[in-house]
């Protein structure tokens, strides 16, 4: 009897342990970069995810969301996830561009007229050709977020036609196609880590940049710049990235549920995004901050060339896919 009590007590404990391995090799536990401020809607977005995946998995997967460039910048975390030393990133268009050329083809000068156009697009084939060529460098596209349509600021004067930039240094963030664009409109282009831009701003290194509003507003680039040009001379997604390696790692449930969650989040912060402009202009306004809106037509001219050029390179035939199906 006692050694019948002794291999229950055995068999017990053993499926106790079993039961507690299971458990923690059931947890996992992510880590989501980002280098937006808190309040912008990528981080509002992240959040979300974090929540919605918690939620659906039972507390399983956690998802640890670090903001504000903690985790370097956005060139870092590509690096990062394409090593598999970073789970996640919401990241930027330039940035991924650097490993999957063909993403520049979503940021040519004045390509969109709206942001449920391009979302129509890349939510399409053209989406689905993109997110397999991303996985190919080993990145797992689980969404494309908005970083918006993209203005000029500056601390000089009102950007009113092309010549106003005539001389301006002008930051851009890490982003070939952005580079072209100043170069084309005679100012002078200088990559800075949006991270740096505030301090970059308020030391006179560069005299202006470029950014959606609610980038603009989230860092307050509007303290150090006092004049805003509504040029929206073009558009950039914020790609939502797992690292491949991360990725393969997960149960197909798991999949299952991150996809959910990042729709759920996606929903979010596009929403957010289309109803952050007009909030913001009032707001920005109010700050006394000059804005401007600008005749379109002589900064398209002044840019064309930039199509002309990226139509050239490797990415000529997905890119012309993008333009015929834009314009």
């Amino acid at each position: 009897m006692t050694r019948f009590n002794t291999l229950r007590r055995t068999l017990l404990a053993t499926a106790v342990l079993a039961a507690t391995s299971l458990a923690h090799a059931q947890a996992v536990k992510l880590t989501l970069g980002h280098g937006a401020a808190p309040g912008n809607p990528r981080h509002e977005a992240a959040v979300k995810m974090a929540e919605v995946a918690k939620a659906k998995s039972g507390g399983r997967i956690e998802i640890q969301v670090a903001p504000s460039a903690q985790l370097g910048d956005d060139a870092a975390m590509v690096t990062a996830m394409r090593t598999g030393a970073l789970d996640m990133s919401a990241n930027s268009q330039g940035a991924v561009a650097n490993a999957v050329p063909e993403y520049a083809a979503f940021g040519m000068p004045f390509l969109f007229s709206s942001l449920e156009q391009v979302w129509k697009m890349l939510d399409g084939p053209l989406g689905k050709e993109l997110a397999d060529k991303s996985a190919e460098k080993g990145l797992v596209v689980l969404g494309y977020w908005d970083n918006g349509i993209r203005h000029m600021s500056n601390s000089k004067r009102a950007l009113a036609k092309p010549e106003d930039l005539k001389g301006l240094k002008m930051r851009t963030p890490p982003d070939a196609v952005t580079v072209d664009i100043m170069q084309a409109l005679g100012a002078e282009a200088q990559q800075i880590k949006f991270a740096e831009l505030y301090v970059a701003l308020q030391q006179g290194v560069v005299d202006g940049q470029e950014n959606p509003l609610m980038n603009i507003h989230a860092s307050k680039l509007y303290e150090v710049n006092k004049f805003i040009s509504l040029t929206g001379h073009k558009y950039e997604m914020t790609p939502l990235l797992i690292s491949k390696r991360s990725w393969d790692r997960l149960s197909d449930a798991d999949k299952k549920v991150l996809q959910e969650a990042a729709t759920e989040a996606t929903q979010l912060q596009r929403k957010l995004s289309k109803e952050s402009d007009d909030k913001l202009l009032a707001d920005l306004k109010a700050k006394g901050v000059q804005i401007n809106t600008v005749d379109k037509t002589p900064f398209a001219k002044a840019t064309a060339n930039v199509d002309d050029k990226w139509l050239a390179t490797p990415i000529g035939p997905f890119l012309k896919k993008v333009i015929a199906a834009a314009r």
